[in-house]
């Protein structure tokens, strides 16, 4: 396995999109191609994709398809640093590199309809642990609703995160004002 390169990486995730009908058709088949990159050569990581923020976790772009068919980022998140709870609207998939990312769910249990944006309500889920080399995925119906990130205790972590498309943002809940919005992120390109 150590010579899967992020090229093929990236040609294999191509070739499975176009043969993918539905987004729990990608992640099945990007699942596996998202395992062997993580235990595979990693040298195609760079210093700049390392980069963190002492005020919130980072996200480093080391690709952007041109299509807007997929993304993939390392996000790195020291101590402490959590994403406000949120949702992708595509499909993802997550593998850990160094490090125990933890991912709390939610699900939404208001009758509003999904693409409501006021009176959202949401139930606690599970609890997912992800340490060094496992592969979580998520699909967009029902969206995934989470929260993500690193205990104050813990050590830095270091995730790659590929999207069904480039993520310019995503929306957000706020539980006690029972709202969702669009919010538009960052990232450091590389």
């Amino acid at each position: 396995m150590t010579g899967y390169t992020l090229d093929t990486f990236i040609e294999d995730c191509r070739k499975k999109i176009c043969e993918c009908q539905f987004p729990a058709d990608c992640v099945e088949q990007i699942t596996p191609v998202m395992y062997r990159l993580l235990n595979g050569d990693k040298s195609f990581l760079k210093p700049e994709h390392f980069r963190s923020d002492p005020d919130h976790y980072a996200r480093n772009a080391i690709y952007i398809e041109e299509a807007d068919t997929m993304s993939l980022y390392a996000l790195v998140w020291l101590p402490g640093q959590w994403t406000p709870i949120h949702d992708h609207g595509t499909w993802g998939v997550v593998g850990v590199l160094e490090g125990n990312l933890e991912e709390r769910n939610f699900m939404r249990v208001d009758d509003k309809g999904k693409n409501a944006m006021t009176g959202v309500e949401l139930a606690r889920g599970g609890v997912i642990l992800l340490s060094p080399g496992a592969v979580t995925s998520f699909v967009p119906n029902p969206d995934h609703i989470h929260i993500t990130g690193n205990p104050a205790d813990g050590q830095r972590v270091v995730s790659l995160h590929l999207y069904g498309h480039a993520m310019p943002g995503f929306h957000i809940y706020d539980r006690e004002a029972r709202t969702r919005k669009w919010v538009e992120v960052s990232y450091n390109e590389s």
